[in-house]
């Protein structure tokens, strides 16, 4: 690919993207965020617009020192007072860019700006003029150009360029074009000005209407060479042009999109995080970043990965810096991914009627909580290894807690296969739970240990809870798990009664050596 084919990332999430509400950034988050973006390989920094505040100053001023790729740049209004702040802000760098605009639509040059037509060309006449004598990278843009009258939109660019600016922008401020339209501008003025190939024609998509990468790859098809864009798709109202989308959609399509860019795609994911950090988080559906964007729950998609990733996946979570695909275990999983699933949790050595056990928990969890955790399958998979060696075994339990009452737990056994139930009072939920257990199966041992912790996060979270008991010097504990604290009370300690039981039969005297004792 030629140098014609070269489309440079002009990022503006510390100027644009900061203007979201919430989005406020501390000098000390810009520094960490412009360092990351030089190693990122963005071609222009949009640092800030230093004429805004004296924190915008110092930002501008602080980042442009410490850039040593990336080109730093400041925006201002068609106003010398604003050009003298953004060169003041900028001048230590070894190179800087100056932006400058003013608005052409007729909407904005009545209502807002109160100019007629050539009043605005007077203004950008002697703004880019003025800020070409302090440098020779001049950017301009006209400030509502998607409702600007195309006609009068090509005699700005023209004299843009002619009064030396290098780059020339065409904002959709108001996100309002679309993809169809925004091609038929940025032709236009391919065509139509006579100096146009003076200047690097540049897009600024907002995205109002969902359409700001859209818009921007169109610009790009068009013959504009330089994306303005934010990390995350942060800015104002429904923010900017995400830079990760336009990055790996020109990267990801290059058969249709013959361009490259020198983003080093492999650090997209900590850019997010980074800025992030700094903002908001990035919603779980993000393209390219978002935490679900190489996530697979229904079952169909998880088979398909497991065969071959490129079923269900146009690019790979390494190449944006993610480590791997997660296929997460949800109630839309299928057994394939379940067995998956335990093989990377070293299950790998389980039966196929564990595997079917579990699975079936696995399915019945899912139903009651949104996440379902590597934590809880594994505490499933325990408890379904041991389980069919029980000879105790929960068939239903209600409990009666509260204010006033005595606490009450009425318990249905399933004992050796004969079904048995009682209802008991206690001190507490649990210790009338345990007084059903000693009656349903009456024995003597000694409670040692009761605890209680989250599997995972949330309220509805597994809860796994540990019993140790004692019986003539021999322990045994048990663990079970359940979205119920009480309900994994109960199977925890006949958990470790049933492993009692077991370790009595291991452990209890054959025949022949009762008769011996005995002294027969």
């Amino acid at each position: 690919m030629s140098d014609k084919n070269k489309v440079f990332i002009f990022d503006t999430t510390m100027r644009d993207g900061e203007q979201s509400p919430g989005a406020s950034m501390s000098l000390e988050e810009k520094i960490q965020i412009a360092k990351i973006f030089d190693e990122l390989g963005i071609d222009i920094i949009e640092a800030g617009f230093p004429i805004a505040s004296p924190g915008d100053f110092e930002a501008v001023t602080a980042i442009s020192k410490i850039l040593k790729n990336s080109i730093p740049c400041g925006l201002s209004r068609a106003s010398k007072k604003d050009i003298d702040a953004c060169h003041e802000a900028l001048k230590a760098a070894p190179r800087f860019r100056i932006h400058t605009f003013i608005s052409t639509s007729p909407l904005h040059m009545k209502h807002k700006l109160n100019k007629t037509p050539e009043q605005v060309l007077d203004a950008i006449k002697e703004s880019v003029t003025y800020a070409r004598n302090l440098t020779d990278d001049v950017e301009w843009s006209c400030e509502d150009g998607t409702r600007t009258d195309i006609d009068y939109m090509c005699k700005t660019v023209e004299l843009a360029i002619k009064c030396g600016a290098k780059t020339i922008n065409i904002p959709d401020t108001v996100g309002y074009t679309v993809p169809l339209e925004f091609t038929k501008i940025i032709s236009t003025l391919k065509n139509k000005v006579p100096n146009i190939d003076k200047a690097i024609l540049s897009v600024h998509c907002h995205n109002d209407l969902g359409l700001a990468v859209a818009n921007s790859l169109a610009g790009v098809s068009a013959g504009a060479r330089q994306v303005e864009c934010t990390i995350n798709g942060i800015g104002e109202r429904a923010g900017n042009a995400a830079l990760e989308e336009i990055v790996m959609s020109i990267k990801t399509r290059n058969d249709l999109m013959p361009y490259k860019t020198g983003i080093k795609t492999e650090l997209l994911s900590k850019a997010s995080k980074v800025v992030s950090n700094a903002t908001f988080p990035v919603q779980f559906n993000k393209a390219v970043v978002g935490k679900n964007a190489f996530a697979h729950e229904a079952g169909i998609h998880q088979d398909g990965m497991l065969k071959n990733r490129n079923t269900y996946e146009i690019m790979t979570p390494e190449s944006v810096g993610v480590k791997k695909t997660s296929l997460v275990m949800g109630k839309h999983s299928g057994r394939h991914a379940f067995k998956e699933k335990l093989n990377d949790l070293g299950y790998a050595d389980i039966t196929d009627d564990i595997i079917q056990t579990s699975f079936g928990k696995f399915k019945i969890l899912a139903d009651k909580k949104k996440h379902v955790y590597d934590d809880d399958i594994a505490a499933l998979v325990d408890d379904s290894m041991v389980h069919d060696k029980y000879v105790i075994n929960l068939k239903s339990l209600k409990v009666y807690a509260g204010t006033g009452e005595p606490q009450r737990a009425e318990m249905t056994l399933d004992v050796y296969g004969e079904v048995k139930q009682t209802s008991e009072t206690g001190d507490g939920p649990v210790d009338a739970i345990f007084k059903c257990i000693k009656v349903l199966y009456p024995h003597d041992v000694k409670l040692q240990l009761y605890q209680v912790h989250a599997v995972t996060e949330g309220t509805d979270a597994q809860a796994t809870v540990s019993v140790r008991i004692e019986e003539n010097g021999k322990t045994t504990v048990g663990q079970a798990a359940d979205t119920d604290t009480l309900v994994a009370s109960a199977n925890a300690y006949l958990s470790a009664l049933n492993k009692m039981i077991i370790k009595r039969d291991k452990t209890a005297p054959t025949e022949h050596e009762t008769l011996k004792v005995k002294g027969i």
